[in-house]
């Protein structure tokens, strides 16, 4: 037998293909410096409380102190953080990690005071406070995110409490997360060329894009052989979650959990209501899309774990790392030159973590925070995919680094509900640019629409489907329903058998995808995925067309951070994502290039 391929450790990864966190802090001292300094002054801001109401003085330093620890907060949770997620195994940094978010929850606690207590000012003596103190007009905005929440924000001792406990009702999240990166004991398998592999979150993406529908079925009944094993602990963490949720809307006097998520983002629960209606509607496109890859594929049965690989008779196209950089750079030209020269900023400064190693956190992510430089979080393999990543990934970064240059710190950032906007429109581009680059290549055209139409399926018809499942456990949950793995199973794979129709077998082993999937605890974040990606359409569209004033009312987009709420600054950009043309738009798309991909492959058939 050959011998198994192991994955690197830490230390042994070249340099160049990690991220320098010493643009963070220097090193571990320089943050211990800055922990212990939030650890004092989180006792001089706790002294703060009951001050809002003397005077406009009062409120501009207590604004500024919380402002002030808060961004030191951001800036050792992220180091922590990095450090942890590149190797989940060093207990110096799982213990650092749990130290920062032990501080987090003691600063929460602290300022709990300061939310009911601004509720208390009148709208008149705000007015008095703004011409008394005229640099308190600088959070007037952030005032008024606050004074939207009347009725939702409870009294200055409960506030205290649930802030407190933050670190307790994080517990769910927190355990899956050292199950599935660390403890789940993953098997050797085989792959396309006869090597045993260690199965990771990773090569698990691999091999089910494998052209050999044995290593595709190994690897799925093998994954899921472990989570099996696993469903019941694995249950109890979501079951934990869900009910962290549904208590907090309760407590704070939402109708339920949905409409709290998405409040706290200011985004109304017609857009995510709109999502499911839409995609509901057109899951005959994705049925069809379906019994056409069971007819390119020549299957007399379609399982799942054969919905990835390539349906035009190879493997990926492979693209290194240096060769990727170098396209998506080509691609994103049409972003203008300021845009290009901050994405060479962040491929040539070490932002990016990139390969992957035993032990570091699985995926892919942007991070960073107003202080430091946006990184990329990578585990990196030579395909199609990992090009769209890196992209994806460069821009959350673009648009972080946009807002946090153009922004002061309270506006810095911007709503999660745009995060993934930015993103995908990256995305969208991209193909653009293939399709063009290629239009004349017929093989690699059908290479490219072939991944638009598996990504399309996998961002939108597949994360509306989790958004689905999310909001019926939620519901179930309220409702008394014990959710247990037997339940999850079933439920996930009915759903899974509506979503993909009768073309595809919904095999045992799909009904327990639920458990891992980390985007369950994130509490209802999924959906931006499927929004994002259909706004993004829209976005890419008017970029691509070389019009410089789409292009100049994307930058202001990336440039406004939280300035504005998320829906009035995706209407700036010119898509109101309160309606639903932008997603019936993102489907004419789909249509169009499914229709094109099918004319494509008859002619060969």
């Amino acid at each position: 037998m050959a011998k198994a391929q192991a994955l690197p450790l830490r230390k042994d990864v070249p340099v160049p293909l990690t991220w320098d966190l010493t643009t963070v802090y220097k090193n571990d001292d320089a943050f211990e410096t800055d922990f212990s300094f939030i650890q004092d002054q989180i006792k001089v801001i706790s002294q703060l409380a009951g001050t809002l109401e003397n005077s406009a003085d009062a409120l501009l330093k207590a604004t500024d102190l919380y402002l002030d620890l808060n961004r030191k907060l951001e800036k050792v949770y992220v180091y922590a953080q990095l450090k942890n997620d590149q190797d989940t195994s060093e207990n110096k940094y799982q213990a650092m990690f749990s130290r920062v978010e032990a501080l987090a929850a003691k600063f929460a606690a602290a300022v709990s005071w300061f939310d009911p207590e601004l509720l208390k000012l009148t709208e008149t003596q705000m007015k008095q406070y703004y011409q008394t103190a005229p640099k308190l007009t600088n959070y007037k905005r952030l005032f008024d995110q606050t004074f939207k929440q009347r009725g939702h924000i409870l009294s200055n001792d409960v506030e205290a409490v649930l802030a407190g406990a933050g670190d307790i009702f994080s517990s769910g999240e927190k355990t899956f997360g050292i199950l599935d990166n660390t403890d789940l004991p993953f098997p050797v398998v085989t792959d396309d060329n006869g090597n045993q592999v260690q199965l990771s979150q990773g090569v698990y993406g691999i091999l089910l894009e494998s052209t050999n529908q044995k290593v595709r079925k190994q690897a799925f009944q093998k994954l899921y052989e472990v989570y099996g094993q696993f469903q019941h602990t694995l249950a109890a963490t979501l079951t934990t979650n869900v009910k962290n949720h549904n208590f907090k809307a309760t407590v704070r006097n939402y109708h339920s959990a949905l409409e709290a998520a998405l409040a706290a983002n200011e985004v109304p629960t017609n857009v995510y209501e709109n999502l499911i209606e839409v995609v509901n509607k057109h899951l005959d496109l994705l049925h069809r899309y379906v019994a056409l890859r069971k007819r390119i594929l020549n299957l007399d049965e379609l399982h799942m774990y054969d919905l990835y690989t390539s349906l035009i008779g190879k493997k990926s196209p492979k693209y290194s790392f240096d060769q990727s950089k170098k396209i998506a750079l080509e691609a994103l030209q049409v972003m203008g030159p300021d845009y290009v020269n901050h994405v060479k900023e962040a491929f040539g400064n070490r932002w990016i973590d990139v390969v992957e190693n035993r032990y570091k956190r699985s995926g892919g992510y942007s991070s960073g925070t107003y202080d430091t430089n946006p990184f990329i979080l990578l585990n990196w393999k030579d395909n199609l995919d990992n090009l769209y990543t890196l992209i994806h990934e460069t821009g959350h970064s673009m648009h972080s680094y946009y807002a946090t240059h153009n922004q002061p710190y309270q506006y810095g950032d911007y709503s999660i509900f745009v995060a993934e906007i930015a993103s995908t429109t990256n995305e969208n581009i991209l193909t653009d640019y293939l399709l063009d680059k290629f239009k004349d290549d017929t093989a690699m055209k059908k290479v490219i629409l072939n991944y638009y139409l598996d990504g399309f399926k996998g961002t939108v018809f597949r994360q509306t489907q989790f958004a689905e499942f999310e909001q019926y456990i939620h519901e179930q949950d309220a409702k008394g329903q014990p959710l247990t793995a037997d339940f999850l199973d079933k439920y996930y794979k009915h759903l899974n058998a509506k979503y993909y129709g009768d073309a595809v077998i919904s095999d045992d082993e799909i009904g327990l995808e639920w458990s891992r999937i980390p985007h369950f605890y994130y509490n209802f974040y999924v959906y931006q995925y499927a929004t994002g990606f259909a706004a993004a359409s829209t976005l890419a569209d008017g970029i691509t067309s070389g019009s410089a004033d789409h292009v100049e009312k994307y930058l202001n987009f990336l440039k406004s951070g939280s300035s504005d709420t998320p829906t009035n600054v995706m209407k700036k950009a010119g898509v109101d994502m309160t309606k639903p043309d932008y997603l019936e738009h993102a489907f004419e798309i789909f249509e169009r290039r499914l229709n094109e991909f099918e004319k494509l492959t008859e002619t060969e058939s």
